[in-house]
């Protein structure tokens, strides 16, 4: 992951509501949650919830699937893993020794 891609991610994770988002999805595993189910637990309007999901999907933290009639949003853990690696890339290679 290159810095401009990983400040864009931190960006959209420094956003309480985002941030909250994320950690939903990355509770509920592979699977998924419904938009509806998110925006339940989190007590938000629909569209405040769209704007926000979307900003998730643009940086690569979370795909959305459809089945049927309900839009499930499922973190992408790839991307998770390669912000994870990117910010602990060069751990304590100035240290002494």
């Amino acid at each position: 992951m290159e810095i401009d891609q990983a400040a864009k991610c931190l960006a959209e994770l420094g956003h309480t509501t985002r941030l909250q988002v994320f950690r939903l999805l990355v509770k509920a595993g592979s699977a998924g949650v419904p938009v509806g189910s998110i925006q339940a637990e989190l007590d938000i309007p629909g569209s405040t919830l769209t704007h926000h999901i979307s900003r998730l999907v643009q940086v690569g933290l979370v795909v959305q699937r459809r089945e049927g009639r309900t839009l499930f949003c499922i973190a992408q853990y790839s991307g998770l893993n390669q912000l994870i690696e990117f910010l602990k890339d060069e751990c304590c290679v100035n240290e002494g020794g």
